[in-house]
């Protein structure tokens, strides 16, 4: 994949997940906090506890830190999948944002 590639998907993944908080702030009482800076985004919860998600140009990945652990993602041509198997970045993210939520939260792309 080109960089002008991975900066397009990435921008993509980058911006669902924003208007993602924004409908899962408006449907629900989630409350989630998002505030971008740059390559990153800092979901924040009601209870303080935070989702990391940066994304590692040289790699061409994108990180996700969440109190299950930090992961590594990777564009396979169609989705952005753990590069140690273990699963679908959105998927991923719906569980963990749920689990430091404490309600069910669906993030897509």
């Amino acid at each position: 994949m080109t960089d002008t590639d991975y900066l397009d998907r990435a921008e993509a993944l980058l911006r669902a997940v924003e208007l993602a908080c924004d409908r899962i702030n408006d449907e629900s009482d989630a409350d989630i906090d998002n505030q971008r800076v740059g390559g990153m985004i800092t979901l924040t919860f009601a209870n303080r506890s935070q989702i990391i998600i940066n994304l590692q140009k040289p790699l061409q990945e994108v990180w996700l830190a969440a109190r299950a652990g930090g992961f590594h993602y990777r564009h396979d041509g169609q989705a952005w999948v753990d590069t140690k198997g273990q699963g679908e970045f959105f998927a991923n993210l719906s569980r963990y944002a749920s689990e430091q939520a404490g309600q069910p939260l669906i993030f897509s792309s």
